[in-house]
C-alpha cells in the first residue's frame, strides 16, 4: 500500500523536524522545505497529497506561496493547511478565503494535528473517488470527446499559408481576425522592452492554436508573432471560433483547460528562471526549442532566441552552448544546432 504524502514547509527547523519525525512515524511519506521559495521549488517535481505550511516565513510567506499553487493545474487541488501562531479571526479569514482547508495554530497538540490531516486526507480522497469514477467519470470522458472532436473540427477546412523562417505573422496594436493553428514548423511570440531587447514570451509548435487570447478579450495584439523555421499556418476566421466557443459547452471547457495548462508552462519557466544555474537554463531552452526534433536533426536557430528563453545574456549562452559542444551533448556548427543526447540535457542539475 502506497504510504500518502505530505510536504511540510517551515522556517523553524526544530518544529519542522518534530513535525516530520511525527509524521514518519505515523505512516505518512514526509518532505519539507525550510521556506516559501524552496517548498515551491520542492513541489515542482514531487507533488503530495497535503501540504502543511507556516504562514510567517522569510523569502515569500504561506500566503504567498498559497496564492502561487492556487495557479497552478496540479497542485490547486492538493488540500493546504496553515500552521502558524497567529490566530485572529482577520488572519484565519484571509488564509481560508484563499483556499486553505485548516488552520492550525502554535503550540499544537499531536494528537489533535495527526486527527486533523486524516480527516482532511480522507475527504480529499473520497471527492477524489467520486469525480474519477461512475457515471460522473463516464460524462467527463464523453464530454472530452465532444470537446477533442470540436478541436480536430476547427483545425479542418480552413486555409494553410505557408510563411518562411523569420515572418512576421503580426505585429503589436493591430487587430486580431483569425486563429492561427501550427500545422508545422514553429513560431515565438515576443515582445520587446524599453532597451530595444527581445523577450520571448512563448515558443508554439506543431497541433497548438495560439493568437487566442486577444479574440477572447476583444482587443489588440500585444506581442508579435514570427516564425522560427519554415513553418505552415491554419488559419481559422475569428467567427468560426467564436461560434464554437460560446456555443459548445465541452468546447468552452476544454479550450479554458488548454489555456490553464499554457499558464502553468509559463508559470515553470519563470520559476526555472529565478532558481536554476545558468546550465540548467540554457538546457532547457534547448529541450523547449528541439521538443517535436529528433536527436541528431540539425535545426537553424538564433543564439538571441535561445538566451531570450533563457533568460542570459547571449556571450553567457554561446559560452554554455560551447560547453555542451565540448562535452558532446549538442553539436554547433555557424547558425545550426542539433541536440545529441536529450537525456543528459533533462539530467543537468540546478
Amino acid at each position: 500500500m502506497n504510504k500518502e504524502k505530505i510536504v511540510i514547509i517551515e522556517d523553524n527547523e526544530d518544529l519542522r523536524e518534530n513535525l516530520q519525525e511525527i509524521l514518519e512515524l505515523s505512516g505518512y511519506e514526509v518532505r519539507s522545505a525550510e521556506n516559501g521559495k524552496l517548498g515551491l521549488k520542492l513541489l515542482q517535481s514531487y507533488i503530495p497529497d497535503l501540504i502543511i505550511c507556516d504562514v510567517m516565513m522569510p523569502e515569500l510567506d504561506g500566503y504567498g506561496v498559497l496564492k502561487i499553487l492556487n495557479n497552478d493545474i496540479q497542485l490547486a487541488q492538493v488540500p493546504f493547511m496553515f500552521l502558524t501562531a497567529k490566530a485572529q479571526k482577520e488572519d484565519l479569514r484571509k488564509g481560508m478565503g484563499l483556499g486553505a482547508v485548516d488552520y492550525i495554530t502554535k503550540p499544537f497538540d499531536d494528537a489533535e494535528l495527526l486527527q486533523a490531516i486524516e480527516i482532511r486526507l480522507k475527504k480529499s480522497n473520497r471527492l477524489s473517488s467520486i469525480e474519477d469514477s461512475g457515471e460522473q467519470g463516464l460524462k467527463k470522458l464523453y464530454s472530452e470527446a465532444k470537446a477533442l472532436k470540436e478541436f480536430e473540427r476547427l483545425s479542418e477546412d480552413h486555409e494553410i499559408k505557408t510563411y518562411d523562417a523569420r515572418t512576421v505573422i503580426y505585429k503589436e496594436n493591430e487587430h486580431p481576425h483569425w486563429l492561427y493553428y501550427v500545422v508545422s514548423g514553429q513560431v515565438k511570440t515576443v515582445r520587446t522592452n524599453e532597451f530595444g531587447k527581445e523577450l520571448i514570451l512563448d515558443i508554439w509548435k506543431e497541433g497548438d492554436f495560439f493568437g487566442y487570447l486577444p479574440l477572447l478579450m476583444n482587443s489588440t495584439y500585444t506581442q508579435r508573432a514570427i516564425t522560427t523555421a519554415d513553418s505552415k499556418i491554419k488559419v481559422i476566421p475569428k467567427d468560426d471560433f467564436n461560434l464554437l466557443l460560446f456555443n459548445n459547452r465541452d468546447f468552452a471547457v476544454k479550450f479554458i483547460k488548454m489555456m490553464a495548462s499554457d499558464e502553468e508552462k509559463k508559470r515553470v519557466n519563470l520559476l526555472n528562471l529565478a532558481y536554476s544555474s545558468v546550465r540548467r537554463r540554457v538546457a532547457s531552452a534547448l529541450l523547449v526549442l528541439f521538443e517535436n526534433i529528433e536527436e541528431g536533426e540539425r535545426m537553424q536557430i538564433k543564439r538571441d532566441d535561445i538566451a531570450a528563453i533563457a533568460g542570459t545574456a547571449k556571450e553567457t549562452t554561446i559560452r554554455t552552448l560551447s560547453e555542451f559542444n565540448r562535452e558532446g551533448i549538442v553539436t554547433v556548427t555557424k547558425n545550426y544546432l542539433a541536440i545529441l543526447n536529450k537525456k543528459v540535457l533533462q539530467e543537468i542539475p540546478q
